[in-house]
């Protein structure tokens, strides 16, 4: 009989239960804190103070960035096994927010303030390798909303009124007019999109209609919206007050919503065609989960 050497055996026992992880999801809390709990909301773990959690395609790293309130705000990277944060310090601004994944996990996409406007950076897991995506347009356009291609080799992005998809090198591949798109929509820069993983739909978090009384609520009502980016023909998948999409399977996704008499939004699995809404976890926002 062949003998297997002990070296290739124990790395196809790790891939074997790499590919078998039960999947992570990943969240804040309204004190700036970033958490990551299982994927039906139990054994919710604190994992470091910031805000913006990305957690990695495989589900062993926390992308995340430090508190708004002090001097500096910087990517960091947070490995879940050990605990250990690597800083960003390597890139040309002290004020960077956002980081998204690549679907490999090898690269994080993020903003950054350079020259008073929001540039779209790009390095490597561990910080190195630095270099502008996409700068903001000569009219001080900024760019929002990126989000990955599941091929990792375009993404798309809005900036107020166009959405875009753009190749890593930086080229506009497609653009399409907001109000063409979304009649009466509006975007800010926190709204948020996410591509299905046969990257056919994009789900749009969007500001439409006219904003109810609510007490406590400050700004435009958001409702979630999915794209078919083969036709561009949109639909409404929420009422008012759902946002945050985040895709968790083919016909399913995590997004936030909060009633009326809540102070805290809470993360919630939905179906597409609207018929089963599940609660996740209680105050908490911005969902992300490992693949």
């Amino acid at each position: 009989m062949k003998k297997i050497p002990l070296f290739s055996l124990l790395l196809a026992a790790s891939a074997a239960f790499a590919a078998d992880a039960p999947r992570k999801l990943a969240f804040e809390r309204n004190d700036d804190s970033v958490w990551v709990a299982n994927l039906d909301g139990t054994g919710p773990r604190k994992i470091a103070a910031g805000v913006d959690p990305d957690i990695s395609p495989d589900g062993t790293k926390l992308a995340f960035n430090t508190e708004d309130n002090g001097p500096k705000r910087l990517i960091a990277v947070a490995d879940l096994s050990t605990g250990k944060v690597t800083l960003f310090k390597d890139v040309p601004s002290d004020n960077s927010f956002g980081p998204v994944w690549a679907p490999d996990g090898s690269k994080l996409l993020f903003y950054i303030l350079i020259d008073h406007n929001w540039d779209i950076g790009l390095a490597n897991a561990d910080g190195a390798g630095f270099r502008i995506l996409k700068k903001a347009a000569s009219d001080s356009h900024s760019f929002f909303s990126a989000c990955w291609m599941p091929d990792g080799r375009s993404l798309y992005c809005q900036d107020l009124e166009n959405i875009y998809q753009i190749g890593l090198d930086g080229a506009v591949i497609t653009q399409w007019p907001l109000q063409k798109l979304f009649p009466g929509g509006d975007m800010d820069s926190n709204v948020r999109f996410d591509i299905s993983p046969d990257s056919r739909t994009l789900l749009v978090e969007l500001n439409t209609e006219a904003v109810p009384e609510r007490k406590g609520w400050d700004g435009p009502a958001p409702s979630i919206w999915a794209m078919d980016l083969s036709t561009q023909a949109t639909r409404k998948l929420t009422p008012q007050f759902w946002w945050e999409p985040c895709w968790l399977t083919a016909d399913e996704f995590l997004c936030i919503s909060q009633t009326a008499r809540e102070k805290r939004p809470s993360i919630y699995r939905l179906s597409l065609d609207g018929k089963t809404r599940t609660l996740l976890i209680k105050n908490a926002n911005l969902p992300s989960v490992s693949k």
